[in-house]
């Protein structure tokens, strides 16, 4: 999976749009009511994916644990529960996947109601 794929993937998710706020070569994909209320859910990267890997550092943790050559804490956010998870490398493109739509269920769940997209619920079920 790479950089196009995954903003594909993500751009799919209900209520997912791109923003550049710091005019990369590649956007973050955010969610909520642009553009106040949006959230990112997921960084993409030339070689990698930030993602919200979990509610809190400990189980974010279990990325590194099962990944350590390709999962890493993200600079700043990262005591957060924010990962940095490494493309192409041993990172398949299901857990990717999973990564991507568990970051978003987390950063939705996190949205007052009336910024949450209808049909949020149903991504990764």
């Amino acid at each position: 999976m790479d950089a196009a794929d995954l903003i594909e993937l993500c751009l799919g998710f209900p209520g997912s749009w791109p923003d550049n706020p710091w005019d990369h070569e590649h956007p973050v994909i955010k969610v909520g009511e642009a553009p106040a209320a949006g959230k990112i859910f997921a960084f993409v990267g030339a070689d990698s994916v930030g993602v919200k890997a979990g509610p809190n550092r400990e189980v974010a943790d279990e990325w590194l644990d099962r990944h350590p050559g390709d999962a890493s804490v993200m600079a700043y956010i990262g005591r957060s529960g924010w990962n940095s998870l490494a493309l192409a490398a041993g990172i398949g493109d299901d857990e990717l996947t999973e990564a991507l739509e568990e970051s978003y269920r987390l950063v939705v769940a996190g949205l007052a109601k009336k910024h949450r997209p209808l049909g949020w619920e149903t991504v990764g079920s």
